[in-house]
């Protein structure tokens, strides 16, 4: 497993990989939800490349940045029994050197959900994902459901900016008690990591609501909150049931569907969905 932290190193080392190359982007902290793309890749491709990189351009002025959870030794010691090719530890100058001053943005998408909670996130992510796509040119590229709209954005861009790759979205790993693993779950005191199963309940009472036949998307949205608003420790910020492919709430459920959610737990914020039809 080749650990290259310089553009230069990172170039040299992906010429030596022939075949097809997975890419799997990552901001540390790895757990399984991450080794679980890895394995995707693997098993899809001749060679993986695995970036840790801690984007500071899609953190908000009162997120946590500083506080972002970081151990490369432990990333490192979990990724060298997969057989990762290349790990890729860039610096933020390298990925923004002095004067940096280009930005991509997709638009509509990034409007609703997470991009009116979070005003500039997604123009954050996608460059510093277009960036990782030049680097190391991969054929495809990992991404997890758990963050679908993070997901229809990169796929959108992808296609708008014609990457020559396949944007790959895996299903969201999870904990025996239905907790979507994220590296943001380290945040969590006992009481709140309990109470955190809400999301999942939540999206799974809305799930039921649908297979038992409703369709009224407002009733769906209505069941998420009930749920949320049930649980003391819980602050609901939004829930959604949006068509799958726009983005756009829904008023009634007709074709693929996303619910999805954003909730406080003390002072963490987790985000989870499920996809309807």
């Amino acid at each position: 497993m080749q650990i290259v932290t310089s553009l230069p190193d990172l170039r040299t080392a992906r010429l030596s990989l022939t075949g097809r190359v997975g890419l799997v982007p990552t901001m540390g902290y790895l757990h399984e939800g991450h080794l679980s793309l890895v394995r995707q890749s693997q098993a899809e491709c001749d060679h993986t490349i695995v970036t840790i990189f801690v984007n500071p351009t899609q953190f908000g002025a009162n997120e946590d940045l500083s506080k972002y959870p970081r151990d490369l030794e432990r990333d490192l010691s979990l990724l060298r029994p997969l057989g990762v090719d290349v790990v890729w530890t860039p610096s933020p100058e390298i990925m923004y050197p002095p004067g940096y001053q280009t930005w991509v943005e997709v638009e509509a998408l990034t409007h609703p959900l997470e991009g009116a909670m979070r005003p500039g996130h997604f123009r954050g992510v996608t460059t510093v994902v277009a960036k990782l796509f030049n680097a190391t040119q991969p054929h495809k590229a990992y991404f997890g459901q758990k963050d679908a709209q993070q997901a229809a954005v990169i796929r959108r861009m992808a296609v708008d900016l014609n990457f020559p790759l396949e944007v790959v979205v895996c299903p969201t790993t999870r904990e025996a008690d239905g907790l979507a693993m994220s590296s943001r779950n380290k945040y969590l005191n006992e009481a709140e990591r309990k109470a955190a199963t809400v999301l999942f309940r939540a999206l799974s009472a809305a799930k039921d609501l649908y297979e038992g036949g409703e369709r009224d998307a407002e009733k769906i949205r209505a069941k998420m909150t009930e749920v949320l608003e049930a649980e003391p420790l819980a602050q609901m910020q939004y829930v959604s049931c949006a068509d799958y492919d726009t983005l756009e709430e829904l008023d009634v459920v007709k074709g693929k569907a996303l619910l999805s959610m954003a909730v406080f737990l003390g002072k963490t914020r987790l985000i989870d969905n499920f996809v309807l039809g």
